[in-house]
């Protein structure tokens, strides 16, 4: 393992720090937390996910089915399975609302499809902020189903309501970013992807279905991203579907520069004498550690 591998890791922890635009505020219910569990999850199976996410027997829960989040998608109505793969509900979340200004920060543990900067990434376009949000499960899935069960949670904790259509596009959005990160082999690069393509329809705010297209595919050449016409068609519904939401695009955009100011000072700090010294000291105790555990088991 060298510096570089470790500032990797240092900055995939700092994605899951992301201020939010405006939408359903937390603010009047600071430190409020609700805890989502899987309706299939075993009885030592809960236990062990409360102990896992530090929170105390009182905690208030919600359990969430499939049914469950096909009707919370759907408003009542039928519709299919929320996520390919994930076809038992284990996945659960604790969500504790912020003060105003923290913005979202998203921890994921046995997720196998869903990256921490996707969940904040469709908690914004749900409207989601000031919030602390923990996403586990007792085996690997996919996570997709997750989302939901946030979203419940903050309705829950906060006494205000996500419109249906954002429910639905924010949903729609992470399950297209993780097909297309899954699809291209970079699940980074396709968050960001995404969030480039959000910060174009803040600045253009297209009128039509073509002129959001036409982002995408630019964004995509910019990005040296190669899509099919079928990739294309796919991003260009959920972003077309975005563009119609009810968004201050001035406070969207402001957040997304702010996204990106927090990237580029996670990278600053990475090549600064005080990283390079602290990385000096990690790398040598690592050393020492080492050789003192190879002499004792010589």
């Amino acid at each position: 393992m060298n510096k570089f591998v470790l500032v990797a890791l240092i900055l995939s922890l700092a994605f899951g720090s992301f201020a939010l635009p405006g939408g359903a505020s937390a603010e009047s219910q600071t430190g409020k937390t609700v805890v989502t569990l899987g309706a299939d999850l075993s009885q030592s199976q809960r236990q062990s996910l409360l102990q896992e996410m530090n929170v105390d027997s009182n905690v208030e829960t919600i359990d969430v089915s499939i049914a469950d989040i096909r009707n919370y998608l759907h408003g009542g109505q039928s519709g299919g399975t929320p996520a390919a793969g994930d076809n038992k509900a284990y996945s659960s979340a604790r969500i504790t609302l912020q003060d105003s200004g923290n913005g979202i920060q998203v921890k994921a543990n046995n997720v196998t499809r869903v990256t921490e900067q996707m969940y904040a990434n469709a908690l914004l376009t749900a409207g989601i902020q000031d919030a602390q949000v923990y996403v586990t499960s007792p085996e690997p899935v996919t996570g997709t189903a997750a989302l939901t069960g946030i979203m419940m949670a903050f309705e829950k904790a906060s006494n205000k309501q996500i419109s249906q259509e954002q429910r639905q596009v924010a949903n729609e959005e992470m399950k297209r970013t993780s097909e297309l990160g899954q699809q291209i082999g970079d699940q980074n690069k396709a968050a960001d992807f995404m969030n480039k393509v959000k910060e174009e329809i803040a600045k253009q705010q297209p009128k039509s279905e073509e002129e959001v297209r036409q982002i995408v595919v630019n964004v995509a050449g910019d990005l040296n991203i190669n899509l099919n016409n079928q990739q294309i068609q796919n991003v260009t519904n959920v972003m077309h579907d975005f563009s119609k939401l009810d968004i201050d695009w001035g406070a969207l955009s402001g957040q997304l520069d702010q996204l990106k100011g927090n990237l580029q000072k996670g990278l600053d700090w990475a090549k600064s004498e005080e990283a390079q010294g602290f990385f000096d000291q990690l790398l040598n105790w690592l050393s020492d550690l080492f050789s003192s555990l190879k002499s004792i088991f010589s």
